[in-house]
């Protein structure tokens, strides 16, 4: 199983600190998601697409869900 470390220093914050986010997490944190926007920048590149069509689609998306009354749940078709 694929961990993201980004997502495992989010849970040790939880279980751990009781959900407080220190100053040391939050820059951890930071690091980790310099690296997620690392990859998600490179696979849009690679599927020729940009960081901007796939923002706007993701807000297009969840207004979507919002006007039908389906933002809560699970799926991709909401």
């Amino acid at each position: 199983m694929i961990q993201l470390e980004w997502a495992v220093k989010v849970k040790k914050m939880i279980r751990d600190d009781g959900g407080k986010l220190t100053e040391a997490r939050r820059q951890a944190l930071v690091k980790e998601l310099g690296d997620v926007l690392w990859y998600l920048s490179a696979l849009s590149r690679e599927i020729g697409t940009s960081l901007e069509e796939v923002a706007t689609n993701n807000i297009e998306k969840l207004y979507k869900r919002i006007d039908r009354n389906k933002i809560h749940g699970e799926g991709d078709d909401r």
